[in-house]
């Protein structure tokens, strides 16, 4: 994938642009691609009859009308088909004006973004490795998206799928890449990226390491040492913007692309040379 060869460090719209679109919808994407971002985030999970939907939480109450339309029913995504799920009001929450908004499809949200020429960066968050497989396939966006998840053995089992696939490990991670899960082990959880991290990662085939802000110009040394790009999430600030560029990280998610373009601009023009990976 071109943009990981790009030396200067990559704009990710979070959930497309949530600072200014309600999240995981299409008026977010196109926000986020109006801001000049390189990779448009959002998550995806499954409907109850197996549908990939564009939803962040397990349940649907706080970014749609679910509560409002269904009353005291059982309010988690997957015990919804994806048309129930469709019928939902999933922008009045966040401002009148995107009232009638959509739960986009997985589908969907891939035609919109990499159809108009954008990457995905798609975070999983349940279904099977084989059903993302099978779809990237059918839309031939196999080389227009990265997949990144807390579930490293999902990333294994993708990886092993199809190799071309470009996949990131989200860290601290759920499960490592052979089942087992992050308690009782030797790696210090919920602190900084260390190289026991960046090790397991490895395990999975990830290109890219996708931590939180508890980052360290080290971690990062050792983290293109051994190949991997650095991705940091959720970044808002323009003050921790710049600091990160400095260490050398080669992508920034943040909630509002268009208010960061200018710092990452800046950044690389006045403080940073990328290091050679």
């Amino acid at each position: 994938m071109q943009l990981l060869q790009e030396r200067r460090p990559l704009l990710i719209g979070h959930r497309g642009c949530s600072a200014l679109a309600p999240e995981n919808t299409i008026p977010s994407f196109e926000h986020a691609l109006q801001a000049g971002v390189d990779l448009v985030e959002f998550d995806y999970r499954h409907s109850a009859d197996g549908v990939p939907i564009v939803f962040h939480d397990d349940t649907l109450e706080r970014t749609t009308d679910a509560i409002a339309r269904w009353g005291g029913r059982r309010t988690r995504v997957s015990d919804h088909t994806a048309a129930e799920i469709q019928e939902l009001d999933a922008g009045a929450w966040f401002a009148p004006r995107f009232a009638g908004t959509r739960v986009p499809t997985l589908l969907d949200a891939l035609e919109f973004i990499c159809g108009r020429g954008g990457t995905a960066l798609i975070e999983h968050k349940s279904g099977e490795a084989q059903t993302l497989v099978e779809l990237l396939r059918s839309t031939g966006f196999l080389n227009r998206v990265v997949v990144i998840s807390f579930d490293w053995q999902f990333l294994r089992g993708v990886h092993a799928l199809e190799p071309a696939i470009v996949i990131g490990a989200l860290g601290d991670p759920l499960r490592l890449a052979d089942g087992r899960t992050p308690q009782g082990l030797a790696v210090p959880l919920l602190q900084k990226l260390s190289p026991e991290w960046l090790d397991l990662m490895n395990d999975t085939g990830a290109r890219v390491a996708v931590w939180h802000r508890e980052i360290t110009p080290e971690a990062v040394r050792l983290a293109h040492k051994r190949g991997l790009k650095v991705w940091i999430y959720t970044v808002d600030d323009a003050t921790t913007a710049t600091e990160l560029i400095a260490m050398g990280v080669n992508g920034i998610i943040t909630n509002d692309p268009s208010d960061l373009r200018l710092t990452i601009d800046a950044g690389v023009v006045r403080t940073h040379r990328l290091p050679r990976s």
